[in-house]
């Protein structure tokens, strides 16, 4: 678990603007190389095949080169997921229609993914994140300041969403390798993840890692890319997002991630999903229109 949210974490995802698109009875979705691709199945059905195109080396979790095979057809709810390393192309023998949302994704060396990731059924596995999909590219952008801020989060929501329900429901999430990381940062880490609602000082955490207050906060942001506290609220979000998926209360996550007040809670969640926690939960509770 905490492998993958490192892995994660360290995923560089610059969004660009969804749109939706549709197939008509045999027709094809071209993805070319360069930019990563999503694509979900709002209805109908698409088939890709791994095995065409030309060649290249990304390496899975086992720590050989993955280089999928065999044609693939999704679903209506399901997604798909191009790095955008090799070309593919989606058909559709009945028709289909989509929302497509391309990407620059920088994968770090401890990232590792397939070319292309298929995920069944995300919109159960993935429920807030295929709800958000299901209203990107519909060009109803309210013209408010902060709407493209905005529209960017829900996109990398979706996108990190895509490859979490891959790695956890086909690879395994303890299939990850976890980055390589100083032994004593990590103490300090899986104290974090063991216990988030605490209200972790970096005195603290650099006493789990037997280091001055300096030298940790030093360490720990060249090891993980950010602050500790960047850190703390990153794990703390991610359990947000789970508890409230599973439908606990906005006040019970709220107290349980050790935030002082539900509006305090609130303004946090809302910087760092880009919709406030009520909105999150409900998405995630309302029943799919596929």
């Amino acid at each position: 678990m905490i492998a993958l949210e490192q892995a994660l974490a360290s995923l560089e995802i610059r969004p660009r603007m969804a749109h939706r698109a549709g197939l008509a009875p045999g027709g094809s979705l071209p993805l070319g190389t360069g930019d990563a691709t999503l694509v979900y199945v709002r209805s109908g059905e698409i088939t890709g095949d791994p095995a065409s195109g030309t060649s290249c080396t990304v390496v899975g979790p086992s720590g050989d080169a993955a280089t999928p095979t065999g044609a693939r057809t999704l679903l209506a709810g399901d997604a798909f997921l191009s790095l955008g390393c090799r070309p593919i192309s989606l058909t559709s023998q009945s028709g289909a229609e989509l929302t497509v949302v391309p990407a620059d994704v920088s994968l770090a060396a401890v990232t590792p993914l397939p070319p292309f990731v298929f995920v069944d059924g995300f919109v159960e596995l993935e429920p807030a994140a295929a709800a958000l999909v299901s209203h990107l590219g519909t060009g109803t952008a309210s013209g408010r300041s902060g709407d493209a801020v905005i529209c960017q989060m829900m996109v990398k929501t979706v996108l990190l969403s895509a490859i979490r329900a891959w790695a956890a429901h086909t690879a395994g999430a303890s299939a990850w390798p976890a980055p390589a990381v100083d032994p004593f940062l990590s103490r300090a880490a899986e104290a974090v993840a063991a216990d988030p609602g605490r209200d972790w000082t970096i005195d603290q955490l650099a006493s789990l890692s037997a280091m001055s207050r300096t030298v940790f906060a030093a360490r720990f942001r060249r090891a993980y890319g950010r602050s500790p506290a960047s850190y703390v609220t990153e794990i703390r979000m991610q359990h947000a997002k789970d508890m409230l998926e599973s439908g606990a209360s906005v006040s019970e996550t709220s107290r349980t991630l050790g935030y002082g007040s539900d509006e305090g809670f609130s303004r946090a969640f809302r910087r760092h999903t880009g919709m406030p926690p009520s909105l999150w939960r409900a998405r995630a509770a309302a029943p799919s229109l596929h």
